[in-house]
């Protein structure tokens, strides 16, 4: 783990998730009686495998698992603690072509009128919407977002990415508006119930920085209040920001610096059209449409 966050720079979201999945594989070896990774064969990788897909875990899980081994089994052979890395020969699993979830600009709209109070609690809720969907961010990022990373002159701000990663990321007015309500009139309040001050930008009703969980248990409490009958996640207004922004003309290499992805790859799965879009397009351009 000291490997992977200081020679690799990876995020303690990274870190958290090969911890689970070392331990997860250890538990197998103490269950079918291995007492060794040196001691692992390609069958006990295959059997490994027919038990993760039994438990119905998705393909992309099962993928990260055996990256995460791959990974560490990789480290133990630079060390000199194992001969071969058996994970180094296992073929990953081919990723589901999923079309990822989003929301329409009118259940956008819907949502963002579902928030009509003037409490601290409805500015902080009112002004995370509206942030998340701004700037397409993911929840982690948010979760570090301090005060001073709001720029108000220039309509920006800075986000901590994976791999400790910066960029600046343009904030649209409404944003704007409703960071500005809430730093105002809603902050302080909530600042106000706790003795230890913090920088933090959102915070629960204790005053406290608000959890990752949080974000979720605020976006479904304000969901079901506007009546709209999705499951939502702060990933899903990322889904929704790279949509919208693509439907409307933007170019796929601006939305990948937005989002902050390293490689094209992972933005393309946004090059999908609503169906809206798709019908305007055939009625537009198809000869006998």
């Amino acid at each position: 783990m000291r490997y992977l966050q200081i020679e690799k720079g990876s995020s303690p979201h990274t870190l958290s998730n090969y911890t689970r999945d070392i331990e997860a594989f250890y538990t197998f070896m103490a269950r079918v009686g291995l007492d060794s990774l040196a001691n692992v064969t390609y069958a006990d990788l295959r059997a490994y495998l027919s038990e993760l897909y039994e438990q119905s875990y998705a393909r992309k899980t099962v993928s990260r698992k055996i990256s995460s081994m791959r990974s560490f089994c990789h480290f133990l052979k630079r060390e000199g603690l194992i001969e071969e890395n058996v994970f180094a020969h296992a073929s990953l699993p081919k990723a589901e072509g999923r079309l990822p979830q989003f929301l329409y600009e009118e259940e956008m709209q819907k949502l963002f009128e579902g928030i009509s109070g003037n409490s601290a609690l409805d500015l902080r809720d009112r002004a995370i919407l509206e942030l998340l969907y701004a700037t397409g961010i993911r929840v982690s990022e948010c979760c570090l977002l301090e005060i001073d990373h709001l720029d108000f002159s220039i309509g920006t701000v800075l986000v901590y990415g994976k791999g400790k990663k910066e960029r600046y990321v343009p904030v649209g007015s409404y944003a704007l508006k409703a960071l500005q309500a809430y730093l105002t009139d809603g902050r302080p309040t909530l600042q106000s119930k706790n003795p230890v001050p913090t920088q933090q930008l959102f915070l629960n009703y204790r005053g406290s920085g608000l959890s990752e969980r949080s974000y979720r248990t605020i976006l479904t409490k304000r969901m079901e209040e506007a009546a709209l009958f999705h499951r939502i996640s702060p990933h899903k207004l990322r889904h929704s920001f790279a949509t919208h922004l693509l439907n409307n003309g933007a170019d796929l290499r601006v939305v990948q610096d937005l989002l902050g992805h390293e490689h094209l790859s992972t933005t393309q799965v946004y090059t999908h059209v609503t169906k809206d879009r798709l019908r305007d397009v055939y009625m537009n351009h198809h000869p006998r449409a």
